[in-house]
C-alpha cells in the first residue's frame, strides 16, 4: 500500500463515519458533497469530513481505495457505503438510518426526547 492509501485506511478505520468530499462540512465545494452533508446533518450523525481538494494524491487515492470513480464517498465503520446518489436513495428509503443503527452509530433521532 502507498503512503496515501495507508493514511486513507487509517482514517476510514479510525473513525465511525468518514465523508471524503469536495470542501468541508461547513463549506461544501460541490452540490453532491453538499447534499450528503445535509443528509448526515439532518440525521444528526457525527462524522469526519475530509476535503479531497487539498491534494491530487488524496483525490485519486480515495477513488483507488474504494474502487469507486466519483466523489463524495461515505464510509461507515470501515465500509464503503457509496456516493451521493446511493446515500440519497438509502436516506429516502429509510435504509441509511437503519445502516447507522445496525453499525451502532447513533443518530440524533435516537436520542431520548427532552421532557
Amino acid at each position: 500500500m502507498s503512503e496515501i492509501s495507508n493514511w486513507i485506511d487509517s482514517e476510514v478505520k479510525g473513525n465511525d463515519v468518514v465523508l471524503f468530499m469536495k470542501g468541508t462540512p461547513d463549506f461544501p465545494q460541490c452540490g453532491f458533497s453538499g447534499q450528503v452533508v445535509q443528509i448526515l446533518d439532518y440525521l444528526g450523525v457525527p462524522y469526519k469530513g475530509i476535503n479531497i481538494l487539498t491534494s491530487d494524491d488524496l483525490r485519486q487515492g480515495v477513488k483507488e481505495y474504494s474502487q469507486w470513480p466519483t466523489l463524495p464517498q461515505l464510509f461507515v465503520k470501515g465500509e464503503f457505503v457509496g456516493g451521493c446518489d446511493i446515500v440519497k436513495e438509502m436516506f429516502q428509503a429509510g435504509e441509511l438510518k437503519s445502516l447507522f443503527a445496525d453499525k451502532g452509530v447513533a443518530t440524533q433521532t435516537d436520542a431520548p426526547a427532552a421532557e
